[in-house]
């Protein structure tokens, strides 16, 4: 937060540049902020209370121009105790909740749409950072014979998530076997993480093998192959918005964002470091710690899918971000997700 003490005055001014500038896109000027918001002040005062902000560093004057726009600074200040956040509406609500619900409960489908309904409902860039899978619990494993030597197995999480991976046998199974196969795993794997079940077969594979089964060795051996490698999913929509903003019309600046929206790795890092804290979060330009979405604002919160597994949705557009409405819709989504994954 930004430590300042402003006089009343000041602090006024300041929140009626800073929205105009999020109206406009335009630095602003002493006579239109007396005007456009019906100050009993003069020009020249609203001009001197201009100066005092931008010696503060709230205000900067881009080139030569007379009006003054806000600095992250200001933003940050604006955001941390002047913005008066909107209510969400009752069709919003009704909306997200019908994008969300027609997805049928299939967690890879409602992550997919929160991000489409992020940036439908925003008009910036919708992101959503699926739970890690591994951090999910074990429901069940199933191997479908689909020919000689391959098999499809299909791993399933407590909160709906699904893995398939086709595997490519050393040898031909008869679809019986991997019946008992799929069987004796769902029993020696229940209650463990999909992190533990990994270590778990790992170990007892270690073990001595004429303890087993040789039919069970194989069962562990094809489910270790099945097991997914430590990574995130994330789902991105409406980057495109971002050509919308007068801010971003620099192609050389566009190839940069774009260039971050699809090196995954780097965005999920980022977002990543977004779920240290619970609730909504804002990082506004110089803030957000990845150089390529500089000058931009990301407001994430996190949501939950039960069992503690953590996930976190978002908005990502131009510091000149419509705050008190962005905050309201990020927020209430990450909530109906929630508890529409913790009702499941």
């Amino acid at each position: 937060m930004v430590d300042l003490t402003l006089s009343q005055r000041s602090r006024q001014i300041l929140e009626a540049i800073v929205e105009d500038y999020i109206a406009t896109a335009e630095p602003v000027g002493s006579s239109t902020v007396a005007r456009r918001h019906a100050m009993s002040l003069s020009s020249a005062t609203v001009r001197n209370v201009m100066a005092s902000l931008e010696e503060l560093g709230l205000l900067a004057s881009p080139h030569t121009s007379a009006g003054r726009i806000p600095t992250d600074k200001g933003f940050r200040l604006y955001v941390d105790s002047l913005v008066g956040l909107r209510t969400i509406t009752h069709t919003e609500k009704k909306q997200i909740l019908k994008r969300c619900r027609e997805t049928g409960g299939d967690l890879t489908d409602l992550l997919r749409e929160a991000s489409r309904t992020l940036s439908s409902l925003s008009n910036y860039t919708g992101i959503v950072l699926a739970p890690r899978f591994t951090t999910g619990m074990f429901r069940q494993i199933e191997f479908i014979r689909l020919g000689s030597r391959r098999i499809l197995a299909i791993l399933v999480t407590c909160n709906g998530a699904v893995q398939n991976r086709i595997i490519e046998s050393e040898q031909d199974f008869e679809s019986e076997d991997l019946l008992r196969m799929s069987n004796y795993l769902n029993s020696a794997l229940e209650g463990l993480t999909i992190s533990q079940v990994r270590e778990k077969i790992l170990v007892e594979m270690e073990q001595e093998k004429d303890s087993y089964d040789q039919l069970m060795l194989k069962a562990l051996n094809l489910s270790r192959q099945a097991l997914p490698d430590e990574q995130d999913e994330v789902y991105i929509a409406g980057q495109s918005r971002i050509l919308e903003q007068p801010e971003f019309s620099d192609v050389s600046r566009m190839r940069e964002i774009f260039k971050a929206f699809e090196e995954k790795g780097r965005l999920v890092q980022l977002l990543s470091n977004c779920m240290q804290a619970q609730g909504v979060q804002i990082f506004i330009g110089s803030e957000t710690p990845l150089k390529e979405i500089a000058g931009m604002s990301l407001i994430t919160s996190t949501y939950m899918t039960g069992a503690n597994t953590i996930g976190l949705m978002g908005v990502i557009g131009p510091t000149r971000m419509g705050y008190s409405t962005v905050i309201p819709i990020v927020d209430y989504t990450a909530q109906l997700v929630s508890r529409l994954l913790t009702e499941r």
